[in-house]
């Protein structure tokens, strides 16, 4: 069986990836407005602790970078499903690295792997996320190393950093 997919399709495919990616930089460089432009205003998001409104998940976010928050977040197997010109459901892959102080005061690590169960919509020529589930397939906790960033990687520079501070915005600077 062979099927033909339109030029118009191969885009609108490669929008919504770009705004998993631009996801995955926001939670990862703690650069809010990354994150922001792959959800819609008042999107839903059921996501760990949280469920509901977007602007919560935001608040959340918010905290925990501000407690120093290290994240890596790989996207992958992205299946995507057009439902007409205006919807797609999405599952994607993700496997991700995480470590920091919880809430509690408790510094934590787990790799986590699961599913983003996203339905897209494009507005005004634009997709973003407007309701997301993450379902966990694998949480894994492990025990925090006790060298620090600096002695765990070595002579390894630079270290991954938060915006507007991180490589990734000083590329072509």
């Amino acid at each position: 069986m062979t099927t033909v997919i339109s030029t118009e399709d191969l885009a609108h495919r490669e929008a919504i990836r770009d705004c998993l990616f631009r996801y995955a930089r926001g939670i990862d460089r703690a650069d809010e407005d990354a994150l922001k432009s792959a959800y819609w205003p008042g999107a839903w998001d059921q996501h760990g602790a949280t469920s509901g409104p977007v602007e919560d998940f935001y608040d959340r976010v918010r905290g925990a970078w501000a407690r120093g928050a290290r994240n890596i977040h790989h996207i992958t197997n992205i299946l995507i499903e057009f439902r007409g010109s205006g919807s797609a459901a999405v599952e994607s892959y993700f496997h991700a690295l995480q470590r920091g102080v919880g809430p509690d005061g408790i510094n934590r690590q787990a790799i986590l792997s699961g599913r983003y169960c996203d339905l897209f919509e494009r507005r005004s020529g634009e997709w973003r996320i407007a309701h997301r589930v993450v379902v966990y397939d694998w949480v894994e906790p492990q025990a925090v190393p006790e060298t620090s960033e600096i002695d765990r990687f070595g002579p390894r520079q630079p270290i991954g950093g938060v915006f507007p501070d991180d490589p990734v915005y000083k590329i072509g600077a």
